[in-house]
């Protein structure tokens, strides 16, 4: 039986790669209004460079790349960047279709609903604040919180004692089969993959169930609950 449903955050719930790309892109767009001599083009690809180095998470990646670029941080180029990026967060920080409605449905049977995530607390919780996520969740367990990322088995036990069920009684969502799903089976949980919401194509997930709308959740967990 099925009593928690544990979600992965970002490109589960929300599309985090098109906010990703709008918000560099605009900030990029706001250093060159702001007078900094580069390709816009070209600065996109060293931006997401910094990131494939460092994490999508860094907060110093535009700190970073204009000092690889002028040699020495110029405050008014940064300044520019960081405003016109959090603007573009804002506006295109959206959820999935039908994400609501089934999480409405879920806490409607009486399941706990928690989340699992590789971001950091501080970052995690504003996008949950943002898209009014935050009263949807009994709890949440961020990177701080274990200081491990996913597949370790750390973050899933935690929630799972977050939530007072037992592992075999949750299912995991994710759209990261080498994390989410990973790390869920080993330790005892049933998984869905987000297929709506990866970046790649996974033609073999290894999970119990692929999803191409969250949802098709309803269904599997009566299935399971029946």
């Amino acid at each position: 039986m099925i009593k928690a449903v544990i979600f992965d955050l970002d490109n589960t719930l929300l599309d985090f790669m098109k906010m990703k790309s709008s918000s560099i892109k605009a900030a990029v767009k706001g250093m060159i209004a702001a007078g900094m001599k580069i390709n816009a083009e070209h600065s996109i690809k060293e931006i997401y460079q910094i990131y494939d180095t460092k994490g999508y998470e860094h907060q110093e990646v535009l700190t970073e790349f204009i000092i690889n670029k002028l040699n020495e941080l110029n405050y008014k180029y940064l300044a520019a960047g960081i405003v016109e990026y959090k603007k573009a967060k804002e506006r295109s920080l959206n959820l999935y279709d039908d994400v609501i409605p089934t999480l409405d449905k879920l806490i409607g049977s009486n399941l706990k609903l928690g989340i699992v995530s590789d971001a950091p607390s501080r970052e995690a919780w504003i996008r949950l604040y943002t898209l009014r996520l935050h009263d949807k969740f009994e709890d949440v367990v961020t990177f701080n919180d274990t200081g491990l990322h996913k597949p370790a088995k750390e973050p899933f036990v935690k929630i799972a004692e977050k939530l007072k069920v037992h592992l075999n009684e949750c299912m995991m969502v994710g759209d990261w089969p080498d994390r989410d799903i990973k790390g869920a089976y080993e330790v005892g949980m049933k998984t869905a993959f987000a297929r709506y919401g990866s970046t790649e194509i996974i033609l073999d997930s290894g999970a119990d169930h692929d999803l191409d709308s969250i949802s098709e959740l309803i269904n599997i967990i009566k299935v399971y609950n029946k």
